[in-house]
């Protein structure tokens, strides 16, 4: 179910090595909390993505050779695929 924690009269509470060691929390590491009723949640935040430069992302993306389409006409064919969608 969960692990039982003290509170300590600074307000601290130790997170279990167990836990610790699952979610690779160090020193330092900072949690968000959120109080949810009366619970508390401790989340991880994501870690920040990586980055790449623009000369990065077009080498990675292939260059499109195929025929010249007009905005308008991608415009439309978008709509048309929201449209038709089927959830």
């Amino acid at each position: 179910m969960g692990n039982e924690v003290t509170i300590s009269s600074k307000g601290q509470v130790v997170i279990p090595k167990d836990v610790r060691d699952a979610l690779n929390l160090k020193a330092g590491t900072k949690l968000m909390l959120r109080q949810v009723g009366h619970h508390i949640v401790l989340e991880v935040p994501e870690p920040p993505r990586k980055t790449i430069s623009y000369e990065e992302f077009r080498r990675r993306v292939p260059r499109y050779d195929g025929p010249t389409i007009a905005i308008e006409d991608m415009t439309m064919d978008i709509g048309t695929l929201f449209r038709d969608w089927k959830v």
